[in-house]
């Protein structure tokens, strides 16, 4: 009797013993959250954890144990990046002008906003050229916004360049006045004015292990290959290139995305992150998206032109945030990740985003740590299996006498 009663009670703690590792025993790590106190709260993700959770994060999940009632944690997935919004302000063109080898080019605004950019496009393709900016509200007293602004063009069989984008602070004026320096006339096809903002992100610098840079006189490029310390990721890169002249050279990162170990050792490949100009008439500084990897490899086309001179890098990227909403504040609450099958989950707070609020305060995330619920086993190939061999060898040995005893009755 007290026996049968002894298992009367431990039937529902193992029930639920079961049920709250049925959740949880797919996933191979777990780290414990600490200091949940209101419903809503900001998690960042370690440096350390990128390398072992699966590609755009889908095996992220938070549960809670309180009890025998586990607790799955809707949570959204943030990075934060720089914010670029552009608006297109109406303008119109009201005349056009020649002084000597100066040609004047006059715009009104059409509604009284703010400006920082006007974009210029040229017919011709080759041109180096020099820009004076001027606004005005009455057409009459003209006031400098820039002076002496260089723009640029190039296009043969090795470049296609183009930097024909005037930007300057913010300002507001009714018309704005372009002269332009040139030897010929420019041939201007279209303007376009714009106001940009850019709610600045938050950026984490990323620290480098390696930095190997090769100057490959075959090829006419200059190579680095830079490895990370972590696998981490990364969305801005600034080089440190300088040039006793003005140069614009093709430039190429990549990331890597795998590995393969071969006699001549590790053979990383590659892909495309950022293809573009590298310019000294822009900062070489390159944006790219947020991307989680551990090694980078920037080729530099120099063409027939002296390498340029080039003295380290900066590399950032973007840190991700989950947005968790706690709904039990006793529960234990644990980030769980390392499982390969699962897919991205769906939380309908992605639907109600606006309602979160703004100032969330920041949980702490504990050390790496074995999920000891974890019970996904691997299955051993058929051939690994002794007793299935044996039975095949067997029946081989039974097919063999079997014919061989009827050819030797023959």
């Amino acid at each position: 009797m007290r026996l049968k009663l002894k298992i009367k009670l431990l039937l529902p703690l193992l029930a639920c013993f079961l049920l709250t590792n049925a959740q949880t025993n797919s996933y191979k790590f777990k780290r414990q959250i600490t200091g949940v106190n209101s419903t809503w709260h900001s998690i960042k993700l370690p440096d350390d954890m990128y390398q072992k959770t699966n590609a755009n994060f889908e095996d992220l999940r938070i549960f809670g144990i309180n009890g025998k009632d586990t607790i799955e944690v809707p949570y959204l997935l943030k990075q934060r990046a720089n914010q670029v919004s552009l608006a297109e302000i109406p303008f119109k063109q009201l005349n056009q002008s020649t002084v000597g080898e100066v040609y004047y080019y006059t715009f009104q605004v059409t509604e009284a906003n703010p400006i920082n950019q006007i974009s210029l496009d040229f017919k011709q393709e080759n041109f180096d050229w020099k820009v004076t900016l001027e606004g005005s509200n009455d057409n009459q007293n003209w006031f400098s916004i820039l002076k002496d602004y260089r723009i640029l063009a190039i296009k043969n069989n090795e470049t296609n360049y183009q930097y024909t984008k005037l930007s300057f602070p913010d300002s507001k004026y009714q018309f704005y006045r372009i002269a332009i320096k040139a030897n010929t006339q420019p041939t201007l096809i279209t303007t376009k004015t714009t106001k940009t903002d850019t709610v600045k992100g938050i950026y984490d610098e990323v620290k480098y292990r390696t930095y190997d840079l090769k100057n490959d006189a075959k090829t006419k490029e200059t190579i680095i290959e830079v490895g990370l310390k972590n696998a981490i990721p990364v969305s801005y890169l600034k080089l440190n290139a300088q040039s006793d002249f003005d140069f614009y050279r093709p430039i190429r990162i990549e990331y890597a995305t795998d590995s393969i170990k071969t006699e001549k050792g590790i053979e990383y490949n590659f892909a495309t992150l950022y293809e573009g100009t590298i310019s000294s008439l822009e900062a070489p500084e390159f944006n790219f998206i947020n991307t989680v990897t551990s090694k980078l490899k920037i080729t530099i086309n120099n063409n027939d032109n002296r390498p340029l001179r080039l003295s380290g890098l900066v590399i950032k990227g973007n840190s991700y945030n989950l947005v968790a909403r706690f709904d039990d504040l006793k529960a234990n609450y644990a980030l769980y990740y390392g499982n390969e099958t699962v897919q991205t989950p769906n939380y309908e707070i992605e639907k109600f985003e606006s309602k979160i609020p703004t100032n969330l305060s920041n949980v702490s995330v504990g050390e790496e740590q074995k999920n000891p619920s974890y019970t996904v086993k691997t299955e051993k190939p058929l051939f690994e299996n002794k007793i299935w061999l044996w039975s095949l060898m067997g029946v081989i040995i039974v097919l063999l006498g079997f014919f061989s005893f009827r050819m030797l009755k023959n």
